[in-house]
C-alpha cells in the first residue's frame, strides 16, 4: 500500500494512494493523522478498506504534506555509504553516526525547499527513509524490520557552511527536508537492501546507489537508535546518502532558486521539490 498525508478541501488529511487519487481515511478510521493510525495499529484495517474504497480526490485536488507531518523524532544517519565516506575523507564509522532533525524542517512532495538567507552553500543528499510502525526499546537487530511500517524518500538538505561548525545547525534550517511522496508499506518492500536510489538536479543525475551498499543496514540502525531512545510509531529514520553531493564536487554544485530536485527510489516513487530563496 501507499499511504500519504495531504491537504484536501482546506483540511489536513491522510489516506491511501490509488492510481492518480487518494482515499481519505481520517473519517473512516476516526483518527486525525497517519502517525495516529500507525500508533493505533490500523494497517490491517486500511488494507481491508483498500479492497473496496474509491478515491475521494485526484492528485491535482490536493496539496502534499510530508509523508509523516508530525513525527516525534527524525533520526538521521551520517556517513553511511562507503562511497560517501571516501569522497568526504571520513573514516567508516564503527557504529551508526546519528543526528537529529526538527519537524519544521520537513517539506511535502512538490513543495518548496527554502535556501536560507544567511548562506548560498545549499546542498542535496538523497536518502531512503524508514517509517517506524511499532515502537520499542532495545530492539534486537534480527527483529528490527518487524517494527517498520514502510519506506519513503527523503532529502537531507544541508547548509554546508553552518554544518562545518555544527551539524545540528547545518541540518535544521526550516523547510530543507522533503519527505515523501508517500510511504510504501512493508508488504510491498520486504527487503530494503534491494532498492536503487537516484538523485537528479534539474534533470541531471547526481547520485545513484543500490541500498545494499549501506555501511550499517536498516535493521542495525533501528536497533542502535532504540538503544539510546525509545522509538515510537511515526518516527522517521533517514539512512544516509551516497556519493555525489554538491560540496565534494569541483567546482561545488550548490542548489539555487529555480532548481528542481528529484529523489527516486525503486519500488517507492519520485519525490520532487523546487528550490526557493527565504523570504
Amino acid at each position: 500500500m501507499k499511504l500519504a498525508s495531504y491537504i484536501a478541501d482546506g483540511k489536513p488529511c491522510f489516506g491511501l494512494v490509488t492510481g492518480d487519487g487518494v482515499v481519505t481515511l481520517n473519517h473512516r478510521l476516526g483518527v486525525a493523522t497517519l502517525r495516529d493510525a500507525l500508533a493505533a495499529g490500523a494497517l490491517a484495517e486500511i488494507r481491508k478498506l483498500a479492497e473496496t474504497a474509491k478515491p475521494d480526490h485526484r492528485f491535482e485536488g490536493i496539496k502534499w504534506l510530508p509523508a509523516i507531518p508530525n513525527p516525534e523524532k527524525i533520526l538521521c544517519a551520517g556517513i553511511n555509504y562507503r562511497s560517501h565516506a571516501a569522497e568526504t575523507g571520513r573514516e567508516v564509522p564503527k557504529q551508526p553516526s546519528m543526528f537529529v532533525r526538527l519537524a519544521n524542517t520537513l517539506v511535502g512532495h512538490e513543495g518548496e525547499m527554502v535556501r536560507p538567507s544567511v548562506s548560498q552553500s545549499f546542498d542535496f543528499e538523497g536518502e531512503l527513509a524508514v517509517i517506524i510502525g511499532r515502537g520499542g526499546r532495545h530492539i534486537p537487530v534480527e527483529r528490527a524490520l518487524e517494527h517498520v511500517a514502510g519506506y519513503t524518500c527523503f532529502v537531507d538538505g544541508s547548509v554546508r557552511d553552518y554544518q562545518k561548525f555544527s551539524v545540528t545547525s547545518g541540518k535544521n534550517f526550516p523547510a530543507t527536508g522533503p519527505l515523501g511522496p508517500w510511504i510504501v508499506t512493508t508488504d510491498e518492500i520486504a527487503d530494503p537492501k534491494r532498492l536503487t536510489l537516484v538523485t537528479r538536479l534539474n534533470g541531471q543525475e547526481v547520485q545513484k546507489s543500490a541500498t545494499d551498499l549501506l555501511i550499517h543496514s536498516v535493521p542495525q540502525i533501528i536497533a542502535f537508535c532504540s538503544d539510546f531512545t525509545p522509538l515510537a510509531a511515526g518516527d522517521v529514520i533517514a539512512t544516509g546518502t551516497p556519493e555525489g553531493v554538491g560540496h565534494r564536487r569541483n567546482p561545488p554544485l550548490w542548489m539555487k532558486p529555480g532548481d528542481a530536485l528529484e529523489v527516486e527510489i525503486s519500488g517507492i516513487g519520485t519525490l520532487r521539490s523546487r528550490v526557493v530563496d527565504e523570504k
